[in-house]
């Protein structure tokens, strides 16, 4: 059961899709915030502290990548996008946006639910429990300086916004600095169990978004064509 009575938004158009997540998270003692348009949607994220949002792709009106952007201006709680679509560039989207997870319709309630366990314990505990306890809270390498305890990153000294998949990433090559990180071994250690449902294409899409948001910095994760990623020492 959900300890701290986490918010989770829902948004969907379909009311019957809607109405069955608003259940089984309730179920699980979340609380749900469900709506079936984005301009409602909307008014709740201006006025409500979320810990997670499943968003639909295809909205009337506003889509589900716009509010995953707006949700990204101002938050890093975990986004999972809902889409009816099969299409990889439509999962691309979504991540290149900052969702840290999709799900294709028709799903499976209970692995939705496994999935927003999954990505609030990434993100309220940020466990890849790789770090011993002796280890320093703060990971620092060319401008970069990262408090793996309150999950605050700065590049030069000015904050650094990322999602908690971003921040899993960036962490795990922090923490292996001058080794290559394969982009299978980043799957296991961030995904788990959903490790062989995951795209090739999911790594290097969050790799291509953290070197956009390093600007000038992009160069410190280097890319070993063939084996994975690594920052130099």
């Amino acid at each position: 059961m959900a300890l701290t009575s986490d918010k989770i938004l829902v948004v969907d158009d379909e009311r019957e899709i809607a109405d069955l997540v608003e259940l089984y998270l309730k179920n699980e003692d979340y609380q749900v915030y469900k709506f079936y348009t984005a301009v409602d949607a909307l008014a709740c994220m201006e006025s409500t502290e979320l810990d997670l949002a499943i968003l639909d792709v295809m909205l009337p009106g506003t889509s589900g990548f716009a509010i995953c952007q707006k949700i990204r201006e101002q938050h890093a709680y975990p986004v999972i996008m809902l889409t009816a679509k099969v299409e990889e560039t439509d999962k691309i989207t979504g991540l290149t946006l900052g969702a840290d997870d999709y799900m294709t319709k028709p799903f499976r309630p209970l692995e939705l639910v496994a999935r927003v366990k999954a990505q609030l314990r990434r993100y309220k505990r940020y466990n890849l429990n790789m770090v011993s306890a002796s280890e320093l809270d703060v990971l620092e390498h060319g401008g970069l300086s990262m408090n793996t305890k309150t999950h605050q990153c700065l590049l030069l000294d000015a904050p650094l916004t990322l999602t908690p998949t971003e921040f899993s990433i960036l962490r795990m090559l922090l923490e292996k600095k001058g080794q290559v990180v394969s982009a299978e071994e980043m799957f296991h250690q961030i995904w788990r169990d959903e490790y062989y449902t995951k795209s090739n294409n999911t790594i290097t899409v969050h790799i291509r978004h953290l070197r956009e948001k390093l600007g000038d910095k992009a160069g410190l994760i280097k890319t070993i064509w063939g084996v994975g990623y690594k920052i130099e020492t």
